[in-house]
């Protein structure tokens, strides 16, 4: 999985908020990966890195996973191709939403 191309459909654009938590401010694009369904029965999220414009869309390479100890869920991140952070840049960046998990990144 690590390594795979998938195109994200963003639905929380870089600079938008949570939709119900109106305090959690996006600094990444976020979205979702159609046709992937995860643990929660909805499709597959992901945090896009090393895009620094809101898009709609995105294709690009799974660099990590974050599991959360806490939840069902597990996130995908996913960077430009050729493009890689360390697990620190990767929770520094995540950590607006993370913050509130026990989570582990799986690289």
């Amino acid at each position: 999985m690590i390594g795979d191309i998938v195109k994200v459909t963003v639905d929380r654009p870089l600079g938008s908020y949570h939709p119900e938590h109106k305090d959690i401010y996006y600094p990444v694009n976020y979205g979702f990966i159609e046709g992937i369904i995860a643990p929660d029965g909805e499709e597959q999220d992901a945090y896009i890195l090393g895009v620094y414009e809101p898009v709609k869309e995105f294709t690009g390479e799974i660099i990590a996973i974050i599991c959360r100890a806490d939840d069902v869920e597990e996130k995908w991140v996913i960077a430009p191709e050729n493009i890689s952070f360390s697990k620190e840049e990767i929770m520094e960046q995540l950590g607006f939403q993370e913050q509130y998990f026990k989570s582990e990144i799986k690289m």
